[in-house]
């Protein structure tokens, strides 16, 4: 069947790009994935982009069979941008999880000494290049001839739309997501992108709802989509994960009441409506991402999917609720943390204490519990309230939810039955004035005996 007014979300997460066909009322009529894949091959770990364009072209083309595209909307992970001139990139795009070294890089301030204080961006400091600014800093540095001749730095989905229609813009929320190029308080550019020159290169802003144009007639070509096609601006995945939760007035969704979302994927990042930026802290990897309105929100988030991956092993197998109980009775504890990129414990190195996992399915349950105590710690750390909302990967876990609404019974808990928390925020960004498509399902809590005690032995063991 052939449909009208369909939509093409591209998704790139840190582990996965998605290519999502969606009809007009926010129905899935197609989905294909492949890797997000690092390579290895020029100066630096790059991301693989032109692999991802011929997959892009080529699944547009499958997808242009089944449909009538109306538009394309670029979704991807922060921290993450690339450098263009007229033609294209003139530095391969960093991955973020490369250690950007300024001594090799040759002579130049280090990055701590020309960022702005905490105080200003809500960007905590972070390891290897999750705060942006490192990155294009050490560009800076280490090829400065290749940085000179950079017409525009895009934000990543802002990269994807200027390859797809030709035009340049900006955006807030990738540009709010712990780069330290942001002030969230003004919502304007921070001190540092003056110091470092980097005004001239960075486009004018949109929203992210924002046409940017129409296709390029040589994509049109290479895809057999409409030459009318718009492209949209795009936005920071989990601030895509976040659009269901405002209204269209402007205001957190309700407005008089907060709520927490938690957007799961590679990360787990918990964002806070209606708690203030004030009880942020930088040592604990707290930090303010600025929504699709332009609001501050606060957050804290770890690497938990990758954690995850870590504990439950190559070949993971679902656990039953009697791993469960059997991996708290037996006091088997994993302690942070399994992932070197953030969080609040970063630069601890994880461990196991108690019984070792027998199999893949305690290794599941271990890594279930880990990944809500980590969870949990956070929530209350940002002094979160009110409604929970899981979004994303973790909604296919069948215990994370259940558990974690036993240890928070004064907040409900919810699965968003849209599985990559980010297919339905691009849907919304193309239909603001309709309804958010899907639902969300209560979760009940999992009674589990000796669960808080388990909680409370491993609290004390991080303190220990």
């Amino acid at each position: 069947m052939h449909t009208n007014d369909a939509l093409i979300v591209l998704d790139i997460g840190k582990t996965n790009a998605k290519l999502a066909l969606l009809d007009g009322d926010g129905a899935l009529l197609a989905e294909r994935r492949r890797p997000n894949a690092v390579l290895h091959d020029g100066p630096y770990p790059h991301l693989d982009t032109e692999g991802l364009w011929q997959w892009l072209l080529a699944t547009c083309r499958e997808f242009a069979a089944r449909a009538s595209v109306s538009a394309i909307v670029p979704v991807t992970h922060g921290a993450t941008a690339a450098l263009v001139d007229a033609h294209g990139l003139v530095l391969p795009v960093p991955d973020y999880e490369f250690a950007f070294d300024f001594d090799a890089a040759g002579a130049g301030a280090a990055y701590e000494t020309v960022r702005p204080a905490y105080d200003e961006t809500c960007s905590p400091l972070l390891p290897a290049g999750l705060n942006l600014g490192r990155q294009l800093a050490w560009l800076q540095q280490a090829f400065p001839h290749d940085v000179a001749r950079a017409r525009h730095i895009l934000m990543y989905p802002q990269y994807w739309a200027w390859r797809l229609c030709g035009a340049a813009a900006g955006e807030a929320t990738s540009l709010g997501c712990h780069t330290d190029l942001w002030n969230p308080y003004t919502q304007r550019y921070s001190s540092l992108v003056e110091r470092m020159g980097w005004q001239r290169l960075l486009p004018p802003l949109a929203p992210a709802w924002a046409s940017l144009g129409t296709l390029r007639a040589e994509v049109a070509d290479a895809t057999g989509l409409p030459r009318a096609c718009q492209v949209l601006c795009g936005i920071h995945d989990s601030n895509a994960s976040l659009l269901r939760y405002l209204d269209q007035d402007g205001a957190d969704m309700p407005s008089t009441a907060p709520r927490t979302v938690l957007s799961t994927g590679t990360w787990i990042i918990a964002a806070a409506f209606g708690m203030p930026l004030d009880g942020l802290r930088e040592d604990a990897d707290m930090l303010a991402n600025t929504n699709a309105l332009g609001r501050p929100v606060a957050c804290m988030r770890f690497m938990g999917g990758r954690e995850f991956g870590e504990l439950a092993g190559a070949d993971p197998e679902t656990c039953a609720l009697d791993d469960i109980e059997r991996v708290v009775a037996q006091g088997t504890l994993a302690l942070p943390c399994f992932a070197a990129t953030g969080g609040p414990f970063a630069g601890r190195a994880g461990r196991i204490d108690g019984p070792a996992p027998l199999d893949a399915r305690e290794r599941y349950a271990l890594a279930t519990l880990y990944t809500v105590l980590v969870t949990d710690y956070c929530l209350d750390a940002l002094g979160a309230a009110g409604p929970v909302a899981v979004e994303g990967s973790f909604t296919a876990n069948p215990w994370f939810g259940p558990v974690l609404a036993a240890l928070r019974p004064g907040q409900p808990v919810s699965y968003s039955d849209d599985a990559s928390g980010t297919t339905c925020g691009g849907w919304m960004l193309r239909h603001r004035a309709r309804p958010a498509p899907g639902s969300s399902t209560p979760v009940a809590a999992l009674p589990i005996a000796g669960l808080d005690a388990y909680r409370r032995r491993w609290l004390d063991a991080l303190r220990a």
